[in-house]
C-alpha cells in the first residue's frame, strides 16, 4: 500500500527548484515570468532559458531558483499562473 506524503515534505529545503512555463514567443512573456519568480526569490538573467516551439508561435521559459521554503513554492507557482499568455505551467 502507498504512503500518502503531505507536499510540503517531498522536497527538502533549501533546494534547487527549476519552474517550467509555456506561453506566447516573445520577450514580454518570458520578462513577466522571470519577474513572477523575482517577487519570491532572487533570479539571476543567466538562470532563466527559453526554448521557442516549432513553428515559432510559442516558448517554454524555465527559471531556476534556490527555494528556502514550501511556501516561496507555492507563492511563485501562484504568481506565475498570473501572467498572461500562459498555456501551461511545470
Amino acid at each position: 500500500m502507498s504512503e500518502k506524503k503531505n507536499p510540503e515534505d517531498l522536497l527538502e529545503f533549501p533546494c534547487h527548484y527549476e519552474f517550467k512555463a509555456v506561453g506566447m514567443a516573445g520577450d514580454l512573456f518570458k520578462q513577466a515570468v522571470m519577474a513572477a519568480a523575482d517577487k519570491h526569490v532572487a533570479v539571476s538573467a543567466d538562470a532563466v532559458r527559453s526554448k521557442p516551439s516549432g513553428k515559432g508561435t510559442y516558448q517554454s521559459v524555465s527559471v531556476l531558483v534556490i527555494l528556502q521554503n514550501y511556501q516561496q513554492l507555492t507563492s511563485i507557482y501562484a504568481e506565475m499562473r498570473k501572467v498572461d499568455g500562459l498555456k501551461m505551467l511545470l
